[in-house]
C-alpha cells in the first residue's frame, strides 16, 4: 500500500500556484492538511518557508513544487507521477532557531526561525551589540547594521547575501554573521557548534534602538537576544532523488 494516499495541496495567491491547486487537486483529491500523509504547496520559497511554519509541530512531510519566483526549496514542477515521486522522495530533516527576546520595557517574547534570526538597528544610528557564546563574552563590542544566526537550511538566504558561510545540510553549525561591521571592521563572524547558545545584548538600546526578526516575526526595540536551536522540533522537507536540499547547498558553493 502506498505511503501518501492521502495528499494535502496548499498553494500561494499567485495565478499560476492557483491553477496548480486546481488542477493537482482534481487529479489526486486534496485532504485537510492535518489529517494528510503529506502536504504538497505549490509556489514559491515564501511559501514553503510559510507552509513549514504553520505546521512546525505536525511531523507532517512537505514536497514543494515550483509555481512562483524562486524554487531553491522546491521540486520541479510536474502533474504527472506525483504520488510515484512522493514514494521515492528523500527526505531531509531540519530544525529551527527558537529565538527569546526581552525588550526595552522588561518583557519576553519567544518565536521560531527557520532560516535565520537578524538584528537590525532601527534608526539612522549604528547598532551597539555585545555578544557572548554559552555565557562566554566573544565581542565587547560590535558596532554596525546588525547580525544574524543563520540555519544550514537558511545559510544560502540572507546570510549568503551578508557574505556569510554556505554551511552543508547536515552540519552540526550555526553561522554567526555580521551585517554592514564597522568596529571590528575586519571581523567576518564565526561558525558556531549547533548546541551554542548565543546572547545578544543591545549597547544603549534607547539610543541606538535595534529589531529582532526570526524569520517573518519583528520585535521592535528589543534589550537582549538569545537564539539556540530547536533540536526537539523536526522538520521533514522532501526532494526529488538528485536534487536534495544537500546537493542543492553543495553546488551553490561552486556557483552553480
Amino acid at each position: 500500500m502506498a505511503r501518501f494516499e492521502k495528499i494535502a495541496f496548499v498553494a500561494s495567491e499567485t495565478e499560476e500556484a492557483e491553477d496548480a491547486l486546481k488542477t493537482l487537486s482534481k487529479r489526486y483529491g486534496c485532504a485537510a492538511p492535518e489529517g494528510a500523509d503529506v502536504i504538497v504547496a505549490l509556489g514559491g520559497d515564501g511559501l514553503m518557508l510559510q507552509t513549514m511554519h504553520q505546521h512546525l509541530h505536525s511531523r507532517i512531510p512537505i514536497y514543494g513544487m515550483n509555481r512562483g519566483s524562486v524554487g531553491f526549496l522546491l521540486n520541479n514542477y510536474q502533474e504527472n507521477g506525483l504520488k510515484e515521486r512522493l514514494e521515492q522522495a528523500e527526505v531531509t530533516v531540519i530544525h529551527p532557531l527558537r529565538m527569546t527576546v526581552r525588550d526595552v520595557n522588561g518583557t519576553f517574547h519567544e518565536a521560531l526561525a527557520i532560516n535565520e534570526v537578524s538584528l537590525f538597528r532601527q534608526i539612522h544610528q549604528a547598532a551597539k551589540l555585545k555578544i557572548a557564546i554559552d555565557g562566554t563574552l566573544r565581542l565587547n563590542e560590535l558596532i554596525c547594521d546588525g547580525v544574524l544566526v543563520s540555519t544550514p537550511a537558511g545559510s544560502t538566504a540572507y546570510n549568503l547575501s551578508a557574505h556569510g558561510p554556505i554551511l552543508p545540510i547536515t552540519a552540526p553549525l550555526l553561522a554567526l554573521t555580521p551585517i554592514s561591521p564597522f568596529r571590528p571592521r575586519r571581523w567576518r563572524g564565526a561558525l558556531l557548534p549547533n548546541e551554542a547558545k548565543v546572547v545578544i545584548d543591545v549597547l544603549e538600546p534607547k539610543k541606538r534602538p535595534v529589531s529582532a526578526v526570526a524569520d517573518h516575526t519583528e520585535f521592535r526595540n528589543v534589550a537582549s537576544v538569545e537564539v539556540k536551536e530547536g533540536s526537539d522540533i523536526d522538520i521533514f522537507m522532501m526532494f526529488d532523488p538528485g536534487h536534495t536540499l544537500a546537493e542543492r547547498i553543495l553546488a551553490e558553493q561552486f556557483g552553480y
